[in-house]
């Protein structure tokens, strides 16, 4: 997990010490819960009450609510990055790259808001959307070869095409978006 935090320059670095890790944490799982709840407009006092915190606290950590956003989509984006390592090492090559891509659509689904947010706040070509993105492709890199290798995909798909399509599926029903990532992923198929 560390590897992604440390390729994605942040406003705000991940404390070591203990105490301050666990605010850490607190503030960026209330301010997810928060941004899902109520969108990424949520004050930042509701954000350090959630968390148990002052907030004098969260301006410590997070000096900006931009900051805050970033951590937040950080740990978002990591979460999805993990997955397709554990569907990789899990599931049959077809099946790991299916299911990674119904992950990735239930993501974008349900943080649409947030990074619409952060584009506005950043821009969309910030390092840190680059280092976003080189990440997501290198987690596709691994799901699309091994599937490539297996010949259970047509050769010579691109990965940001697909990975573009997955992600534009936002503000649709959740059943309707996995029927859309099915006939996406039947699509693949050689």
């Amino acid at each position: 997990m560390s590897e992604l935090r440390s390729s994605i320059p942040l406003t705000c670095e991940r404390p070591t010490r203990a105490d301050a890790a666990r605010n850490y944490d607190l503030l960026v799982r209330a301010a997810r819960e928060a941004f899902t709840e109520h969108g990424a407009s949520t004050s930042l006092e509701e954000i350090a009450r959630r968390a148990g915190v002052g907030i004098g606290t969260l301006y410590r950590r997070f000096p900006t609510r931009t900051a805050l956003l970033e951590a937040v989509y950080v740990e978002e984006i990591q979460s999805v990055c993990d997955q397709a390592y554990d569907f990789a090492r899990d599931l049959p090559p077809y099946d790991a790259l299916s299911a990674w891509l119904h992950a990735i659509a239930r993501y974008a689904n349900s943080k649409a808001t947030l990074a619409t947010e952060l584009m506005d706040a950043i821009g969309k070509e910030s390092e840190f959307f680059k280092a976003c993105k080189v990440n997501m492709l290198d987690a596709a890199g691994l799901l699309f070869g091994n599937a490539e290798k297996a010949g259970v995909i047509r050769p010579n798909l691109q990965a940001m095409d697909v990975l573009r399509l997955t992600g534009s599926i936002h503000d649709t029903d959740p059943d309707q978006a996995d029927r859309m990532i099915d006939i996406i992923v039947a699509g693949l198929r050689p």
